[in-house]
């Protein structure tokens, strides 16, 4: 299950979602310049992915930042991208440039920290930008908890597209993130399941200052829980049943 588009295009240009998504691709194209050259490759890791133990040693700090634009191959990096391009722009739209930018880099910052106190002494490098966009989703949680989201469900041979309340599609993601970091140990690597969870939380927290101003609920009244623009209407996205054939 993921989400393939809203209904919400922001109103502005959401120019600073675009650089980030900018960032990370061509981030990704330098990478992919020396990734037959294992020892530099091993290199560039080693000196910009988060190392747990190194940034509690005190040192390597900067890999708090520099972690959220490197990613481990293709689908990494498209499945991020794909999830900032849908929540980004209407978070953009309410925080404006700076302020959205400087909500990205603070979530992806809690989610480093969210990594890094379950196991201080973590020798495993972290990369990515799903912490600090997992921050972006908490905070369209929190802001358009109703905004209509089509996500697509692939279940063997099964394939469909449905549109749900952004609640719902968030409230599950988060949930799984919960069993997840429960259910894996932060030695065995793989996903970085407790960064996406302080990320999403962080999103939430830092953005009910802006739900506040804007009226807390009162604004979802006022809004239906939507971004307060006319949404678009597509046609339903129904991708068939492939049936076997014998």
């Amino acid at each position: 299950m993921f989400p393939i588009r809203d209904h919400n295009p922001s109103e502005r240009t959401p120019f600073v979602t675009y650089a980030i998504i900018l960032a990370n691709v061509l981030v990704y194209l330098y990478q992919l310049s020396f990734a037959d050259n294992q020892v530099a490759s091993n290199l560039f890791l080693r000196n910009w992915a988060l190392f747990p133990a190194a940034v509690t040693g005190g040192s390597e700090v900067h890999a708090l930042f520099s972690h959220m634009f490197l990613h481990a191959g293709f689908m990494h990096l498209a499945g991020n991208m794909l999830f900032l391009w849908i929540f980004g722009d209407n978070l953009e739209d309410q925080m404006g440039h700076v302020g959205f930018l400087i909500f990205y880099l603070a979530c992806g910052i809690a989610a480093a920290f969210g990594q890094i106190l379950p196991d201080p002494g973590s020798t495993i490098p972290m990369v990515g930008a799903s912490g600090a966009i997992a921050g972006v989703m908490g905070g369209y949680l929190l802001l358009f908890p109703r905004a209509r989201v089509d996500i697509l469900i692939i279940f063997i041979i099964f394939f469909r597209v449905f549109s749900i309340p952004a609640f719902v599609m968030l409230g599950l993601w988060f949930a799984f993130q919960i069993m997840g970091g429960l259910g894996h140990s932060t030695e065995a690597g793989g996903v970085a399941y407790w960064a996406h969870a302080a990320g999403f939380a962080a999103g939430i927290v830092l953005t009910i200052p802006l739900w506040a101003r804007r009226g807390a609920g009162g604004w979802w009244r006022e809004t239906h829980g939507r971004p307060p623009h006319e949404a678009l209407q597509y046609n339903p996205a129904n991708i068939p049943l492939v049936r076997r054939r014998k």
